[in-house]
């Protein structure tokens, strides 16, 4: 399957420009801290599209622990992340099998904040990195990720997080179906 992601441009870009207006200047992700840690998990869903809609749930799921340091991003406050995820997979749905798809993975990315109203903040991030295996689904090692984020500040140091959360190899191999998932996670600032 094959997708162009550019239709997404004229969304993202407006976000963009507009980032620094609604931003203060601390970074909403972390505040003044620099270092963080996220514990999350997450549900999987069975589809092909970027952003998928919750509404075909799979045996399929995700672990991730993720470090990460604030940074910008022409400016906008943003974090830079390392992440380890380990996917697992039970029994056979939609004709997929999805005990053959439990592969850990390493990948960085960096997400930027979107927007910020008190305790709350939204964020969008992008990253590259490989699972351990090749499989039919995705067809390659090599992973590309996109991910969407909402997030409440519970205090300076700790914030929870719900995420939608997408993989796949970028067209860069036959096979490219995709992963996704939504999930909910848990970070610390210190």
């Amino acid at each position: 399957m094959k997708r162009n992601f550019l239709f997404l441009l004229p969304l993202i870009v407006p976000n963009i420009a507009l980032a620094n207006w609604f931003l203060p200047d601390k970074n909403p992700f972390m505040g003044k801290y620099e270092n963080q840690m996220f514990y999350g998990i997450g549900q999987g869903f069975d589809t092909g599209i970027l952003l998928p809609p919750p509404v075909r749930p799979v045996p399929f799921y995700i672990g991730t622990i993720t470090y990460s340091q604030p940074t910008t991003f022409f400016r906008i406050p943003a974090r830079r992340n390392l992440n380890i995820s380990q996917t697992v997979g039970f029994g056979e749905k939609n004709g997929w099998k999805w005990d053959d798809y439990t592969i850990p993975m390493g990948y960085f990315t960096e997400d930027i904040a979107l927007f910020r109203y008190k305790w709350f903040y939204m964020g969008t991030g992008a990253g590259v990195g490989l699972q351990v295996k090749e499989n039919e689904r995705l067809g390659a090692k090599l992973l590309f990720e996109f991910k969407v984020t909402f997030g409440f500040n519970i205090t300076r140091e700790w914030a929870t997080e719900i995420f939608i959360q997408h993989f796949s190899n970028a067209n860069t191999a036959d096979e490219n179906n995709s992963y996704a998932f939504y999930g909910i996670g848990l970070t610390h600032n210190f």
